[in-house]
């Protein structure tokens, strides 16, 4: 038997971080076939933790620009 594995679909405004329901930007999915949401903070909070029990990890934070007078290197 083969199971084939379906492609994650992007990233929306709809998909919320479960953490505190701000617009997620990382997908974790994970080896029971579950699945997390994180917003960018959340991610980079747990970030260690989620490497150990992902499987994939789809992170689009790429697409969240600096804020006006924010400095670029944190």
């Amino acid at each position: 038997m083969t199971t084939a594995v379906a492609p994650s679909s992007p990233l929306t405004a709809a998909d919320r971080c479960d953490r505190c329901g701000a617009q997620a930007y990382l997908r974790v999915e994970l080896q029971t076939g579950g699945e997390l949401l994180f917003c960018a903070h959340h991610a980079r909070e747990h970030g260690e933790k989620l490497k150990e029990i992902a499987v994939n990890v789809i992170d689009e934070t790429h697409k969240l620009s600096p804020t006006a007078g924010a400095p670029e290197d944190r």
